[in-house]
């Protein structure tokens, strides 16, 4: 089943992010090698897909899991929440209707 992990950042994020950022991509790498990734992506802080200095807000993953515990054990050991680049995270259950 597919789900949903929202994540919020902490203030000032973007050098913790970059730093973490490798190790946060190769994961994602890691689901979309495998076919469970649909998407995922930040939240830039101002109106521009390249926010330079602003950073970001936080991120959208949605993958494919074999349940709810899974998920979240999956969020739960990211590099942005291991390194601190992640205030908070929700974990829940989505139905892809479109496309």
């Amino acid at each position: 089943m597919w789900y949903a992990i929202v994540a919020e950042d902490t203030p000032n994020s973007l050098e913790k992010r970059l730093k973490a950022r490798p190790a946060h991509l190769a994961r994602l790498t890691a689901l979309q090698n495998e076919g469970r990734l649909l998407l995922a992506g930040p939240f830039p802080a101002i109106d521009s897909v390249d926010p330079g200095p602003a950073g970001y807000t936080g991120s959208l993953i949605i993958a494919d899991f074999p349940d709810l515990s899974a998920a979240q054990a999956w969020a739960e050991a990211d590099p942005f929440v291991t390194e601190d680049v992640y205030a908070g995270v929700k974990v829940s259950p989505f139905r892809k209707t479109l496309p």
